[in-house]
């Protein structure tokens, strides 16, 4: 009898192990294929750009702005920088993961001298944490600049909105990790445009926006040139 039931610990405790590797296992999967249905809800966009390359070579050594929606949506980025050749590949609602992801796609092929980027605010808001936000930003200039060693990067502060407000404190400390880690780093900038997009009353200043309260006007987009104009030059 007690060899019976010792059997039957035994037995159980395999079982048991087993069905949490099995889940282990499974979880890998799944995030490894969550990460790629990620990625793939963007390929379409990735490959208007690459069509439009086909059709139009991109000369290099110009200045590549590129992440989420306020870079997709500036539709006068030549008129906003005259006599510098500027290339826009934002896709809206990307995150800095996605640009990481397709830099061999939509960074490398252009061989810019440098590197606009404004993102952060859909990876706050879809949760992540400033520090996450912050280690994406590293990951992204270690990758294009092992590619592309000379490269000068440009960060565009996250935006304070009307709209995302109540997500303004980890907004704050993803713009305040990623503001120190351009401090050390040669050739890495941050762009505060964090403090010109407030009022008097510290909160956003709601001319600056669409009626959305999340994208820019043209007033919202000449503040951003502005502060981004003397780095371009």
């Amino acid at each position: 009898m007690r060899k019976t039931i010792l059997n039957g610990r035994v037995t159980k405790s395999i079982s048991t192990l087993a069905f949490v590797a099995t889940l282990a296992c499974l979880s890998v999967v799944g995030a490894a294929e969550a990460k790629k249905q990620g990625a793939e809800r963007w390929e379409s966009a990735i490959a208007k750009f690459e069509e439009s390359d086909r059709a139009a070579p991109i000369k290099p050594g110009g200045v590549l702005f590129i992440g989420s929606s306020s870079i997709r949506m500036w539709k006068t980025l030549a008129e906003d920088f005259p006599g510098t050749p500027t290339l826009n590949r934002g896709f809206g609602g990307s995150e800095i993961s996605d640009s990481i992801h397709f830099a061999d796609r939509i960074v490398f092929p252009y061989k810019p001298r440098q590197i606009v980027m404004y993102a952060g605010d859909n990876d706050v808001s879809k949760g992540k944490s400033a520090e996450e936000v912050a280690r994406d930003f590293r990951t992204f200039v270690k990758k294009v600049r092992k590619e592309l060693p000379g490269v000068r990067v440009a960060f565009i502060a996250i935006k304070p909105s009307l709209k995302r407000w109540n997500l303004a404190p980890e907004m704050k400390e993803a713009n305040g990790k990623i503001r120190n880690y351009c401090r050390w780093h040669r050739g890495v900038v941050y762009l505060d445009i964090w403090k010109p997009m407030l009022g008097e009353d510290g909160k956003p200043r709601p001319e600056l926006f669409i009626e959305d309260g999340l994208h820019l006007s043209r007033e919202g987009y000449e503040l951003w040139t502005s502060v981004i104009r003397p780095y371009v030059r």
